[in-house]
């Protein structure tokens, strides 16, 4: 559950993070880990133990950097995202890294933001994934692109942040794993493309 949830915000009170392993590190994206929550803790002890590879903590978003620390310190980790986050983080070992960047297990997608903007949505070509972060957001009626979290007007959305998400379709793709609302197939992205975006925020 998102900590700084309200009820009248237009999306919900429950949050992804997701868990990958690569050939080289143990991934965890956007952690968020409740203080109560020993069965995650467990959980990723065993999974950490059993592959013995070093923890990368990957950030999508400066916002999403809510238990990042907490997860490095654990298990003597470093932590990837946008310089925004850097300060969130505490004493771990801290990694900028902007759109077009290599970073643990692939690199971060490029995409037009307002200047400030701190959204690092990541691709991994070994699992064809991209996790959006807080580019998109997955409604009842479908995905959507997230409008506050990269475009301040018509003009922008439309000149600069829609043909840059474009470019992401030409990607090999099989999993599209968003932080916000149900997990959706692929084919969703195109067709988020289309749609009208969310402006809620």
């Amino acid at each position: 559950m998102h900590p700084d949830w309200k009820p009248e915000q237009s999306w919900d009170a429950e949050v992804r993070c997701f868990y990958v392993e690569t050939d080289d590190a143990t991934l965890v994206v956007d952690p968020l880990v409740a203080e109560s929550a020993e069965r995650v803790w467990e959980a990723l002890d065993r999974d950490v133990g059993r592959r013995g590879l070093p923890v990368c903590v990957l950030l999508t978003q400066a916002a999403h950097a809510r238990s990042a620390g907490d997860v490095a310190r654990r298990y003597g980790g470093e932590v990837w995202g946008p310089h925004q986050a850097r300060a969130k983080v505490g004493v771990a070992v801290f990694h900028a890294v902007a759109p077009g960047q290599s970073m643990p297990g692939g690199r971060v997608l490029e995409l037009e933001q307002e200047p400030g903007g701190s959204g690092t949505p990541l691709y991994f070509p070994s699992y064809a994934a991209i996790a959006t972060g807080d580019v998109f957001i997955s409604r009842d009626d479908g995905l959507r692109v997230w409008w506050g979290h990269g475009a301040s007007d018509d003009r922008w959305y439309h000149e600069r942040l829609l043909p840059s998400l474009r470019r992401w379709l030409d990607l090999p793709l099989r999993h599209l794993l968003v932080a916000h609302g149900d997990l959706v197939g692929p084919e969703e992205l195109g067709a988020a493309l289309e749609r009208p975006p969310d402006r809620g925020l």
